[in-house]
């Protein structure tokens, strides 16, 4: 079976190995990339705690002048992947969250204090939810610099519109809803809407499912929760039934 690689890089590499484990194939088509903006991270004066919601904000602070003083303030990651790279940049007192934002508000006030001080959330410039709102109703005080941008794709490769049209591709990976939103304006597009159809859409969560409605009824599978492995269980449940 062969899967469409939706993530932006470096992920969607990583991911195609991770499928190709499971003994199906895959290809990469990133619909996003990635403007890192480390300037924006410019004070750390008063701040008690850091929240990343992204391995891009992480890859954005990575190249500030500001890593060495973040190393030592506590790190409220979104989910496992998330942590990964803090570890790997040297971050010691790592939270982690449920995979998602939803609920993480709620996670990050069973820890916290609101007179503990300053929590900054290292954002990206299109957000899932409302995180450092929902934060503030409990009485965090909250910064919430841009620290990347994610350009969309403008177009399909060509390789990836032949191989859909010709109904190569089996199944289609989306990880977010704007990455889910993107996919479903490239396909109508370039006009390829019935061929969608026929590929199975395997989502992170509902929300990315509810993104792809312009395309009408397509085949989606929804993971359990909103976690990598959980994907990658859909996958193989998903090839190993086409396979059969």
């Amino acid at each position: 079976m062969l899967f469409l690689v939706t993530r932006p890089e470096p992920e969607s590499t990583k991911l195609k190995s991770l499928i190709e484990e499971l003994g199906h194939e895959a290809v990469v088509e990133p619909l996003m990339e990635a403007e890192l903006l480390p300037e924006a991270i410019d004070d750390l004066h008063g701040v008690t705690a850091l929240i990343a919601t992204s391995r891009n904000a992480l890859r954005a602070l990575s190249q500030s002048s500001y890593l060495h003083d973040a190393l030592a303030i506590p790190l409220f990651a979104v989910g496992q992947g998330t942590a990964e790279l803090a570890r790997e940049l040297g971050f010691e007192r790592i939270a982690v969250g449920p995979g998602s934002v939803s609920g993480f508000a709620a996670a990050i006030a069973g820890t916290l204090d609101p007179a503990d001080g300053l929590i900054l959330h290292l954002a990206g410039d299109a957000l899932a939810g409302d995180l450092a709102g929902e934060l503030q109703e409990l009485g965090f005080r909250v910064l919430q610099p841009v620290v990347y941008r994610m350009k969309a794709a403008e177009a399909l490769s060509e390789g990836t519109r032949e191989a859909i049209g010709e109904g190569a591709i089996d199944g289609v990976v989306l990880m977010s809803p704007r990455t889910a939103r993107i996919y479903a304006g490239l396909i109508k597009r370039h006009g390829l809407t019935d061929a969608a159809a026929e590929m199975v859409h395997v989502c992170l969560s509902d929300a990315v499912a509810r993104s792809l409605a312009p395309l009408g009824d397509v085949p989606v599978e929804v993971a359990d929760t909103p976690t990598q492995n959980a994907m990658l269980e859909v996958i193989q449940r998903v090839g190993d039934q086409l396979d059969n």
